[in-house]
């Protein structure tokens, strides 16, 4: 499978992998400011990745999602590739992700690409579980 990496176009709005879990006005913000970057292959769209950024400085992925069928065959891997790319043109020299303490998976997903752990929230989330926050080196 050939996966190409972009940024979301007002297109893309339509999608339910790009719009889950996110209001109308923050996707519309997102993408207009060139923080959502959309996985497809075969024109068909498998992950996206949500940028944010801390202080207003600090790149953090806020979100990143692959679609069930589309796991396991390096669409978060070529969304992070991409993103690092962009942020390192852009100057940044680091690139922030976090994970509930109860998501044992993504924390190793986040180990195998190269994060390191560098903080913790605790009862941040429901039900008072925590967030361990990562960063990888650009």
């Amino acid at each position: 499978m050939s996966i190409s990496v972009r940024w979301a176009t007002s297109a893309d709005r339509q999608s339910t992998v790009v719009n889950e879990h996110v209001s109308d006005m923050v996707l519309a913000a997102r993408i207009a400011e060139r923080r959502l970057a959309i996985a497809e292959a075969n024109s068909q769209t498998l992950g996206v990745l949500h940028l944010e950024y801390f202080w207003g400085t600090k790149p953090y992925i806020a979100l990143i999602r692959v679609l069930p069928s589309s796991q396991r065959v390096g669409v978060r891997r070529a969304l992070l590739v991409f993103v690092g790319s962009v942020l390192r043109k852009e100057g940044q020299t680091q690139l922030y992700s976090s994970s509930q303490t109860n998501e044992s998976a993504p924390q190793a997903w986040h180990r195998h690409m190269g994060f390191v752990e560098c903080g913790f929230i605790a009862r941040i989330n429901a039900g008072g579980v925590g967030e361990v926050f990562f960063v990888k080196e650009l």
